[in-house]
């Protein structure tokens, strides 16, 4: 229980620094959100009144302070762009990158521990060294190049979806996953060849250990010691890493989400971002931040809960 309240107090000083970066990184960013709103062709004197509505006129500490006290009461603000509150936007957009991110993790889940498993098994082997190759060129490929081999693979060639075709949820369940699927593909393929290469280290790792050699000396075979023994000591060592994956489906996210046309909370952010629209903005990335840390809590938790030794340490 100790261990878990210091881990919260952690996730929100955590928060309180990203909004603290954040808003100040936001604020240092040349442009004027009021005249860019209201145009070229404004007079000074409406810039200067649409300033004083906004509230940029206050100093930042005011106006940091207004913003906190906002998220915390759950009015983070109203859009300047889109003149609606942003806590609406976001949960409109919410539930589409949430989809995505789904559908990239259990893609992840799928794609890298058979790979990591039967790359381990092989191990030394000609087909090893392959399936290395090809691992590294996934964790080496930026996931916005990916998406555009697949669109052109998947979508120009094959036909197999219709690019920048999106169909949201209401209109058709199946074209929504179908079409998701893609861009998720794109996501997950750098996270599951660096899962499935930590996997292939850790059981690798494991082989090695006395519990192995026991398991062998009474005349188990080798798919028993690995499935039985070996995976799920070295699948613990992986739970922490899904943390950080979680994280990297979310940034990835915010471009693939471009590439494709899917209206999440990442092309949401890079369109605040480029109107100046700080209160959208700088509420999106603490949510995003949120779901990072809650999601590295999740899994510190989760691996205290299904190995001992954690929970001993």
């Amino acid at each position: 229980m100790r261990h878990l309240i210091q881990k919260i107090l952690t996730l929100l000083l955590t928060l309180l620094l990203v909004s603290l970066l954040t808003f100040a990184a936001f604020n240092i960013i040349p442009g004027d959100p009021a005249a860019l709103v209201l145009g070229t062709e404004a007079s000074p004197e409406r810039v200067a009144v649409l300033r004083a509505q906004l509230g940029l006129n206050d100093p930042l500490p005011v106006r940091y302070l207004k913003w906190m006290r906002g998220l915390l009461t759950g009015n983070p603000g109203k859009s300047i762009r889109y003149s609606v509150p942003a806590d609406k936007l976001i949960a409109e957009r919410f539930p589409v990158t949430a989809a995505l991110a789904g559908i990239a993790f259990l893609l992840i889940l799928v794609i890298s521990v058979p790979f990591g498993v039967f790359s381990a098994k092989k191990r030394d082997t000609p087909l090893d060294r392959i399936l290395n190759t090809v691992t590294m060129i996934n964790i080496s490929v930026p996931n916005f190049f990916l998406g555009v081999i697949l669109i052109w693979v998947f979508g120009i060639l094959l036909k197999f979806f219709t690019p920048g075709g999106y169909v949201n949820f209401q209109t058709s369940p199946s074209r929504f996953f179908s079409y998701l699927f893609y861009p998720a593909l794109a996501i997950a393929l750098p996270g599951a060849a660096t899962v499935a290469k930590f996997l292939r280290t850790s059981i690798l790792g494991q082989m090695d250990l006395d519990y192995v050699r026991t398991a062998y000396s009474k005349g188990n075979s080798d798919n028993a010691v690995l499935y039985r023994h070996v995976l799920k000591n070295a699948m613990s060592q992986v739970i922490s890493l899904f943390g950080m994956i979680l994280a990297e489906i979310f940034s990835g996210s915010i471009v693939i989400e471009q590439v494709f046309g899917v209206p999440g909370i990442g092309r949401l952010l890079i369109a605040s971002i480029s109107s100046r629209d700080f209160p959208l903005a700088e509420t999106l990335v603490v949510y995003i931040a949120l779901v990072v840390v809650a999601a590295n809590l999740a899994a510190d938790v989760l691996l205290q809960a299904i190995d001992p030794r954690v929970r001993v340490a």
